[in-house]
């Protein structure tokens, strides 16, 4: 077993020196952290953060579906929740209390079982409910914040909290707080409907998604945000975008909102032809594309 850093002593997690993280994102680019930590439960997690001084670096991890790691790595330290944030329960009203590393697949297949409606907008988001309430995650007309009764959050010290839906500033894809808070777990309301009809829906969503986006390549789902009155990939498109390769990277024809690694793809070649699909919307429409793929580390 690795030793923890003197700081960590009395953590009960695990520490993995130079983890390769890359391969656990969908893109599988980038650098190694330079410390991977997996804490092994809420209490262990604020011992970390307590006694972790504030200037290392945190970075917080989820599924690795909306993600580039850079190909310089990551410093300080990767938290990555596991098994024990990935709780899920509901009670007698229909409110199901989720833990953050849950994926939210998981979550709308669960709600399917008990006949809980209204999470079906789920099962077409990659990713876990940490990483939902993060960016305000939406498909399909519903977003996270729509269902959100309340969360509940670590700061940076290691401080645990409530935070209500309507005190985290959530907007299109983002929300208000501060970018060190950690996620632990969610609240989401749902309303009764018949297994079979949510069951039904799931199955029309996957559908359709298989139908208009490259879910069997290596991608990471929407990269940019639509801009107000736009859609993305239509504007992506009309700038000769599809298909459009750099490197190892390539904008996918299917949907021109993903990007794809072809198979030797770098972090750099991915950024670059993001940045490149940029230029020429704001050259050609004067409107500034934002990134919704996260990208966390260093350039090389």
């Amino acid at each position: 077993m690795i030793s923890p850093p003197p700081f960590a002593q009395s953590c009960r997690g695990t520490f993995t020196p130079n983890a390769d993280i890359a391969k656990g994102t969908w893109f599988r680019v980038g650098g190694a952290a330079e410390y991977l930590f997996q804490p092994a439960d809420i209490n262990d997690l604020s011992e970390f953060l307590k006694s972790c001084p504030t200037d290392i670096p945190i970075t917080l991890l989820g599924l690795g579906s909306n993600v580039i790691i850079r190909d310089g790595g990551v410093r300080g330290f990767v938290i990555k929740l596991g098994k024990n944030f990935a709780d899920i329960i509901h009670d007698n009203k229909g409110i199901i209390t989720v833990g953050a590393g849950t994926s939210d697949v998981i979550v709308a297949k669960y709600a399917a079982t008990y006949g809980l409606g209204g999470l079906e907008f789920l099962v077409g988001i990659p990713g876990n409910i940490g990483g939902a309430l993060r960016m305000n995650a939406g498909a399909y007309g519903t977003e996270i914040s729509d269902i959100l009764i309340d969360a509940q959050i670590m700061q940076r010290d290691g401080t645990i909290q409530t935070i209500a839906a309507n005190d985290m500033g959530f907007s299109y894809r983002h929300n208000g707080l501060s970018d060190d808070v950690i996620f632990l777990s969610a609240r989401l309301k749902t309303f009764p409907e018949q297994s079979d009809i949510i069951t039904a829906k799931l199955e029309d969503i996957k559908k359709q998604r298989a139908e208009t986006q490259p879910v069997k390549d290596r991608t990471g789902g929407s990269t940019f945000a639509n801009p107000e009155g736009h859609k993305a990939w239509q504007l992506i498109d009309a700038v000769g975008g599809r298909g459009f390769e750099i490197g190892g990277a390539k904008i996918s024809e299917k949907h021109c909102n993903f990007m794809l690694n072809t198979g030797n793809a770098t972090a750099a070649d991915l950024e670059n032809l993001g940045e490149e699909m940029r230029r020429r919307v704001k050259e050609k429409f004067n409107i500034e594309l934002q990134w919704e793929i996260k990208r966390i580390g260093e350039k090389i």
